[in-house]
């Protein structure tokens, strides 16, 4: 089954673009997903193809048109029923590994970049569309998201990536971040490859990588940590995190 990615955005031509190349690249040119970006703005009703006006209340910017969008909303959901719809912008959910994985799995994903100021909420309400960031920053359009979005999901296809295992071991599938890796020489500038990795003792290796997964999502992701855990933990400083009960 093909993966089929949707991309509803103002500027068509910037797809497939890096998703072109390395593993995201082959898996397109061997079938395991297509890329099908559409216009916006051929869903534009007036001589000047307009999607944006003046935001209604006042205020910098412009607004993209609910009625242009839910055309090709429309258009993309008729094209791929069965698909989510998601929206990029940063007040989404943010995107998460389980989500992708979910994604991943299905037949394939629609996914509206906006532009400007953003999207007119009455489009929202009136369409089943799931609204997801990629983090708390600000960008000019929704199509670098889409891209990592996509990126997340085509590496996960079934043949993407070389061993069916690549995928099981990274940051964030067990809720942990990913234990540190090392390669040859086994000595670089004085920095030797820790014993242990050397040592070919499967049993204390994978004991050794859990113990420093848990330590760095301590360390550098105490969200990630206390999620992991269930409970509220001490903070990388060492001091206990204040809670209700205290």
């Amino acid at each position: 089954m093909t993966f089929a990615a949707q991309i509803l955005t103002l500027y068509p031509e910037m797809f497939p673009g890096p998703l072109g190349i390395s593993l995201a690249g082959r898996a397109l040119a061997d079938g395991r997903w297509s890329c099908s970006p559409i216009q916006i703005r051929d869903f534009a009703e007036d001589k000047h193809k307009s999607v944006d006006d003046t935001p209604a209340g006042g205020g910098a910017g412009m607004v993209l048109r609910a009625d242009v969008l839910a055309r090709a909303v429309d258009h993309a959901l008729e094209a791929q029923p069965n698909a989510p719809l998601l929206a990029m912008t940063p007040r989404g959910r943010p995107l998460s590994q389980t989500r992708v994985r979910d994604l991943a799995a299905g037949p394939g994903v629609s996914i509206l970049c906006g532009r400007f100021e953003g999207f007119d909420q009455r489009l929202f309400d009136a369409r089943p569309i799931e609204e997801v960031s990629i983090g708390d920053y600000v960008l000019s359009g929704g199509e670098i998201g889409a891209f990592a979005l996509l990126d997340a999901c085509i590496r996960l296809l079934p043949g993407v990536m070389g061993a069916a295992s690549s995928g099981e071991e990274e940051s964030f599938e067990d809720g942990l971040l990913e234990y540190p890796h090392y390669t040859r020489p086994q000595i670089w500038e004085g920095r030797t490859i820790p014993e242990v990795l050397r040592s070919g003792d499967h049993a204390k290796i994978a004991a050794w990588r859990k113990a420093k997964a848990e330590e760095i999502t301590r360390s550098r992701r105490p969200d990630l940590w206390e999620r992991h855990r269930g409970v509220p933990d001490r903070s990388p400083s060492g001091a206990r995190r204040e809670t209700k009960e205290d």
